[in-house]
């Protein structure tokens, strides 16, 4: 038998790190408490409330949520947020455990399973814990006597006086089930937590709950394997029994690993101080050479110094001589006091020449010295950034790529990268990025430390280039920078807005997406029963879609994909003063020169045809992006043919009344023409036969881990 008091770490709360109080089982098969689960979700929900700022987390005393779980509140809200009206609504909790986020369903907690199973052990280890403290009577008066028994039916404790008063003999409580003094009360039948009055006799295989046959007939469960519980208590209580038995025969095989394992252990302690060691010679290493080169550059400049200083106080003295009876003038002086003419003559030729020198230099005064020490000047910018790398590299650590494809550039930027085995063997990554300019001499990264494998960022400026690169760490080991990538964001703040379901939708050619995100104009059979009326130079429609929100004023940018396989898709802007005149316009693809009646074959009407259009539209089609044809476009028709780009864009700019199309995934613009922004501008969208235009989902700070989730 294994000791009780040997299993206490499984009798932790991962949560509170106290043993457990009535734990509950949630869907992974974790167990936590009931207290415990319902301040996380409190917790989370105050998070969300004040916008995950970190003082909720210290809504609990008894549990502290970690850095990792509060990352998760933005996923666990926006996915409640992102839910359709109509769409139950469930509860997500982030399981202390696994750290995954679990979905407890409709009912949420009450949707759970009291483990009775494990606070009965709970119960044996608290009473092996206290040495069996005696547990008093509930009904006796003061002073309790000590309980002999316990009621199960009852839930509470007797003396055997109080036992036989409250339970006589011939009476239904003397049936009552009774078992030694314990304050673990358990009920005698599971009831099912979704319907209370009934009790639980099956077991779901899928997903390893007791369920009743309420569940199973047209509940969660309806489509589930089941099997009788009896059945489901036999097989896992002969696999449990076989592993146990198997665990207990390898015992041996164990205590080798244990002490393998010690080994190791003393082994790692070794190392470890053996690389500090080395680790602490390669820094002093460095100490050295610094302070060598620290007292160089001292020395340098002392030397300096002294010279300088020397040039200048001799030509201090020199000026000083300069001075009334002082120095040379002072001599001089005295020697034009001198009357005997050979005499003077003598002296004064050689006088008059210092005299001429100092004239001279009075004239073009200039310090004997510079005063700077501008050459002296120790730049340690480079070695700063070496410094700033210095650590272990290591050649076990890839070097990570970043994945331009899944990297995008909207309202937020999403930086994505991978490594080249495919494996996850950094701790740890560091993302730096820096915004390209021609004015600047010198590159200041910004840093910041990533858990995943992509990162959010929401602090870039519109209309920039940014330069990225990425490494992986492993403790203090680090791999070499990654392949520097650069990208642009839009030129302009991002519009959000959806397709509008109701002014001018034809439900008939289009078909919106529950999310108002995407339109598909399909060929159908309502097309095929109009072209009854169509004949040979007849006109064919367009139908429109615009979007549900209006521009006033300011610069706005938005993206969207058009399907490879649409035939013509127009994009563009229209002002709420014309939106009438757009769906009531139905001619407005082929040109009347094609019509039979027009009697000629000219090109004249094109120029009237582009006028009359009520809003700005660009045509595409055919993986084709056409530039309209106008006095700047190229003659040539070929060459104003591009290639469809996977993602378009779409800038307005109100106060200049432009409006320019925009290739999304390299911010490159292919067009741009005046447009009247006299009313509100909104986004307006055209499509004819088989074509489809999604917009282009923001970037939430989630975004990759929420999609790797779905």
């Amino acid at each position: 038998k294994v000791a009780i008091k040997g299993i206490e770490r499984e009798l932790i709360c991962p949560a509170c790190k106290e043993l457990f109080t009535h734990p509950l089982i949630l869907p992974c098969q974790h167990n936590v408490c009931h207290k415990c689960v319902k301040e996380i979700l409190f917790a989370f929900e105050d998070s969300f409330a004040d916008g995950g700022s970190e003082s909720s987390n210290q809504s609990s005393p008894r549990i502290r949520i970690s850095a990792s779980s509060m990352d998760r509140i933005d996923r666990i809200n926006r996915s409640g947020r992102k839910r359709n009206s109509l769409t139950p609504r469930s509860t997500l909790f982030p399981c202390p455990s696994c750290q995954r986020d679990i979905d407890l369903g409709e009912r949420g907690i009450n949707g759970l399973f009291r483990n009775f199973t494990l606070e009965t052990i709970v119960e044996r280890y608290r009473q092996a814990a206290r040495a069996a403290i005696a547990i008093m009577c509930d009904f006796c008066k003061p002073p309790p006597q000590e309980s002999t028994k316990s009621c199960m039916d009852c839930s509470a404790s007797y003396c055997n006086e109080c036992f036989k008063i409250h339970h006589p003999w011939g009476t239904a409580k003397a049936q009552h089930e009774y078992v030694g003094p314990t304050t673990n009360f358990r009920p005698k039948i599971l009831m099912c937590p979704e319907h209370e009055m009934e009790r639980v006799n099956m077991y779901c295989e899928i997903c390893r709950r007791p369920v009743c046959h309420l569940c199973k007939l047209g509940g969660g469960h309806a489509n589930h394997r089941v099997t009788t519980m009896s059945t489901a208590y036999k097989t896992l209580k002969e696999k449990l029994s076989k592993d146990i038995e198997y665990l207990i025969s390898k015992e041996s095989e164990v205590k080798a690993h244990i002490s393998q394992l010690d080994l190791l252990l003393k082994e790692t302690e070794c190392n470890s101080e053996r690389a500090k060691q080395e680790a602490s010679q390669s820094f002093e290493k460095l100490y050295h050479v610094l302070e060598e080169k620290k007292s160089a550059a001292l020395r340098a400049i002392e030397t300096s110094r002294n010279i300088r200083l020397e040039k200048l106080q001799t030509q201090v003295e020199e000026y000083q001589g300069l001075l009334e009876n002082n120095g040379l003038v002072g001599y001089a002086q005295e020697v034009l006091k001198e009357t005997d003419p050979s005499c003077f003559v003598q002296t004064a030729k050689q006088l008059h020449v210092r005299i001429q020198k100092a004239t001279e230099s009075l004239k073009s005064f200039r310090p004997a010295a510079e005063t700077t020490f501008e050459d002296f000047v120790v730049d340690t910018a480079k070695q700063e950034d070496i410094l700033g790398d210095l650590s272990f590299h290591s050649n076990g650590l890839e070097i990570p790529e970043i994945n331009e494809e899944q990297s995008r550039m909207y309202n937020k930027a999403l930086i994505s990268w991978e490594c080249p085995g495919k494996t996850d063997s950094a701790d740890i990554y560091v993302l730096e990025y820096h915004k390209l300019n021609k004015e600047e001499e010198s590159v200041t990264w910004q840093k910041t430390e990533v858990c995943g494998k992509s990162k959010v960022l929401s602090d870039l400026d519109d209309d920039s280039s940014y330069a990225f690169r990425v490494r992986g760490y492993k403790g203090s080991i680090c791999s070499p920078w990654s392949r520097e990538v650069i990208m642009r964001t839009p030129p302009a703040p991002v519009f959000s807005f959806l397709f509008d379901d109701k002014c001018g939708y034809n439900s008939e050619h289009l078909q919106l997406n529950p999310r108002r995100t995407s339109v598909e104009s399909r060929a159908g059979f309502p097309l095929l029963l109009g072209s009854e009326r169509l004949q040979v130079g007849c006109y064919t429609t367009l139908d429109y879609i615009i979007g549900d929100t209006g521009i006033a004023k300011g610069k706005h940018f938005w993206a969207f994909h058009v399907e490879a396989y649409s035939y013509l898709v127009k994009v563009g802007v229209v002002p709420s003063n014309k939106i009438q005149k757009l769906f009531h316009n139905t001619h407005d693809v082929t040109s009347p020169r094609y019509e039979q009646d027009s009697g000629h074959d000219s090109g004249s009407e094109d120029a009237f045809f582009d006028s009359s259009q009520p809003c700005t539209l660009v045509t595409l089609g055919m993986k084709k992006f056409f530039i309209p044809a106008t006095p700047a476009a190229p003659k040539d028709p070929a060459s104003r043919i591009l290639p469809l780009p996977s993602c378009l864009g779409i800038c307005l700019d109100c106060d200049r009344g432009r409006v320019g199309f925009y290739d999304a995934g390299r911010m490159k613009c292919l067009y741009e023409c005046e447009v009247d922004c006299s009313g509100l501008m909104y986004p307006a969208f055209a499509l004819m036969g088989g074509a489809a235009v999604h917009l282009e989902e923001a970037v939430t700070a989630k975004y990759r881990e929420y999609h790797d989730d779905i």
